[in-house]
């Protein structure tokens, strides 16, 4: 077997706009660095380490590969294992080839959310994929969506190749937990990577759970990177953890499409509504989790008529918001998330909020069903 350089050689990282150093090897993140210093939560740099559609790609005649990772989970005081470090999924000339449980590396134990972290440092761990077929093919390792996974070496028993450019769209998508997708069966089975490979595009990413909040710097992290197909998933955290009202919320969706049309004029552009979440169609946030595990909204209803959001006040907004600008802007579309996940399939929101592995890839099929469609806004 072969070391072969992760930094400077053939290997290609997607869906990373940043590699970060690290004692054990390189950490993709999936933010540019810059970034970093305008986080106003912490949180938000844990979020973006979660490689959530980051591949590793490159050709290959190797029959047998191994990666070689240090991952970082977390651990409640209460709980008797680590959290699920999720899975490592190989990819050969576009079909599955194998997947494998990541290791467990680095714990990071808690006496319950939010509380103060002790990190019980870990070692790398080892998965093989072998058997793989004979002949030069073209390979794409696809990293755990839940868990950030340092890359500390990657072995071969033949040649590594750099991947060949494939020609195919480039399709930047922004959302939240439900787009990030923790509770997927997989990295692949994400609902924008499964309607990615349905559409036959290449996805990036950057969605952040808990924080999609329409922050200016992933505005103008998404106006300064190629991108053939842009999509923006909003509302859900902003209701959730009541970040603006109805007098300040326009002017944002407003200022972030600005910002994204500053480079992207021309560029397909779908907004999106929630999918539905009982909770917060009608109440307005904060929420929080009750003894049954399922997500119920702090907000009191009557403050909605008042300036409160509500996920129905954020649909409308958001399509009279699109209906407003198609007159100079016809590359801008618009798409109700309930589209994709409607109030009969609600018992598929494990908390109230999140959807089930399954149901995540019912929506990617039903967004590319709709967005690439020979009418779609993604055709």
């Amino acid at each position: 077997m072969r070391t072969v350089p992760l930094v400077g050689g053939p290997v290609e990282f997607r869906g990373a706009l940043d590699l970060e150093s690290t004692r054990a090897g390189v950490m993709p993140r999936r933010l540019p660095a810059w970034t970093t210093e305008q986080y106003q939560d912490p949180t938000v740099y844990g979020v973006t380490l979660m490689p959530s559609g980051v591949r590793l790609v490159f050709r290959t005649d190797a029959r047998e590969l191994e990666f070689e990772v240090l991952t970082s989970t977390g651990q409640l005081d209460t709980d008797p294992e680590p959290r699920s470090t999720g899975m490592l999924e190989l990819m050969v000339d576009g079909a599955p080839a194998g997947r494998r449980q990541a290791p467990v590396g680095n714990v990071l134990r808690m006496a319950g959310p939010g509380a103060t972290q002790r990190l019980i440092p870990g070692e790398p761990g080892t998965v093989r994929f072998s058997g793989l077929p004979a002949g030069m093919k073209n390979v794409e390792l696809w990293l755990p969506q839940q868990t950030p996974t340092e890359l500390v070496a990657l072995r071969a028993d033949g040649e590594v190749l750099a991947p060949l450019p494939d020609g195919r769209r480039r399709w930047v998508h922004y959302g939240s937990s439900i787009s990030h997708c923790l509770e997927a069966d997989g990295p692949t089975g994400t609902w924008p990577v499964v309607a990615a490979a349905l559409g036959g595009v290449e996805v990036i990413n950057l969605s952040q759970s808990g924080n999609a909040l329409l922050d200016p710097y992933v505005a103008r992290t998404i106006r300064d990177m190629p991108a053939d197909l842009i999509s923006l998933k909003a509302g859900i955290n902003i209701v959730s953890l009541t970040a603006f009202r109805l007098r300040t919320f326009g002017p944002a969706v407003h200022g972030f499409l600005d910002t994204i049309r500053d480079s992207h004029p021309d560029t397909p552009l779908l907004l999106m509504s929630p999918v539905s979440c009982p909770a917060l169609e009608d109440s307005s946030g904060p929420t929080t989790t009750g003894p049954d595990g399922m997500i119920r909204a702090l907000g009191d209803a009557d403050d909605v008529a008042t300036g409160a959001l509500s996920l129905t006040v954020v649909r409308a907004e958001l399509a009279r918001i699109v209906a407003a600008r198609k007159a100079h802007d016809p590359h801008l579309h618009y798409l109700d998330g309930r589209e994709l996940l409607g109030p009969d399939e609600v018992t598929d929101l494990a908390d109230g909020l999140h959807p089930t592995a399954a149901a995540y890839r019912r929506m990617g099929k039903r967004f590319a069903a709709h967005a690439f469609a020979d009418d779609g806004p993604f055709a």
